[in-house]
């Protein structure tokens, strides 16, 4: 009955959102030597929902995400609350999946062992990681390539061993910043229908960042737009885009109309962040 008691506790409450962020503010330094990178982010995460985050170079994505993740501490106006609940400077620490948009995979250690890392850091015995960790292997594409290194991978088969050592990490919330980014063109979108195929299977809360706004039009439930630096919230866009989506929903009416509207919002902001920079003396 108490662990019954603590699974409810512990729960999100119907219609309650995993995660809210509000009136979130992150300055760095002091006086007239102050920047405001995030002001005023209101934004409200649903369970199991894949959220996409876009906006111009500098608006604060970044910050937030680290903010979010624990890694730094956001200001004291605001708060960021998980399932209800206020969380303290740096209690989400280890209670977010964070993959960063390099790999960071290590380079003298197989991709079985790069991909246990996360387990082994939380004290699993690396036997009972290792057996975890290769039960995925053939849903991430990765059958056979348990013994190889790093370097004898392609760039699309690095992330998926930084993706798997992520879902591994077993957070209700996944943050990826920008994870495809550096792909060319084939691999970013046969890299995103097999995002969505893991994501569809099993349902974590998803925070996406990424500059491609059709990436996050294809793979978004909501698409949030930035602002220009100081970031904030400028619109939220809810993709009715049916699910499971594949490559040709890109062409429909429905996408592009989304597409021109979202480009409009961002390139306006991006104006911004160009007008300011050629201001500077």
């Amino acid at each position: 009955m108490a662990d019954l008691a603590q699974a409810q506790a512990g729960a999100t409450m119907p219609g309650q959102p995993y995660m809210e962020l509000v009136n979130v503010w992150k300055r760095f330094g002091e006086g007239d030597k102050q920047t405001v990178a995030v002001r005023n982010v209101d934004l409200a995460i649903q369970p199991g929902e894949f959220v996409t985050l876009i906006g111009p170079s500098g608006c604060g994505k970044s910050t937030l995400f680290n903010m979010i993740a624990g890694l730094l501490p956001s200001d004291s106006d605001g708060s960021i609350l998980v399932k209800g609940k206020a969380q303290q400077d740096g209690a989400l620490l280890g209670k977010v999946s964070f993959m960063p948009q390099r790999d960071l995979l290590f380079p003298w250690r197989t991709v079985l062992d790069n991909a246990t890392l996360a387990l082994e850091v939380e004290g699993m015995p690396k036997r009972l990681a290792r057996q975890k960790a290769e039960a995925l292997f053939p849903e991430f594409g990765l059958k056979g390539f348990e013994q190889h290194y790093p370097h004898q991978l392609s760039g699309g088969m690095r992330q998926r061993v930084a993706l798997m050592r992520t879902f591994l990490f077993e957070r209700d919330l996944i943050l990826l910043d920008e994870p495809f980014g550096a792909l060319d063109a084939l691999t970013r979108s046969m890299m995103q229908r097999w995002l969505l195929d893991i994501w569809e299977k099993h349902r974590r809360t998803v925070l996406f960042i990424t500059h491609d706004i059709d990436e996050a039009i294809f793979l978004g439930d909501k698409v949030v737009v930035m602002t220009a630096r100081p970031g904030t919230i400028k619109c939220q866009e809810t993709i009715t885009l049916p699910r499971p989506r594949d490559v040709s929903v890109v062409t429909t009416p429905e996408f592009m109309e989304v597409k021109k509207k979202l480009l409009a919002v961002v390139e306006e902001e991006s104006l911004k962040t160009f007008a300011s920079a050629t201001m500077r003396p």
